[in-house]
């Protein structure tokens, strides 16, 4: 999945919501390459495995159920 991709999974998330850093009680998720690794590790991103595509996300305290609902019916919009 390049950016585009990542970006629209994020913004069709319901439950789940879009945050710059992890560490809440709900669910978050991060797009990396353009948030928490931008500046430092510009040049070596990829050799961490930083790509364009790559979300992180952080499982909050909703219902598991919920989230893979949420996740789940973004993957088939994506």
């Amino acid at each position: 999945m390049e950016r585009p991709g990542a970006f629209r999974f994020q913004d069709a998330l319901k439950l789940v919501r879009i945050s710059n850093n992890l560490g809440d009680a709900k669910s978050l998720i991060t797009h990396p390459a353009t948030t928490t690794h931008q500046a430092p590790y510009a040049g070596g991103a990829r050799e961490l495995g930083i790509s364009d595509g790559l979300l992180r996300l952080s499982c909050g305290l909703e219902h598991p159920d919920d989230i893979v609902e949420d996740l789940l019916t973004c993957a088939e919009a994506v």
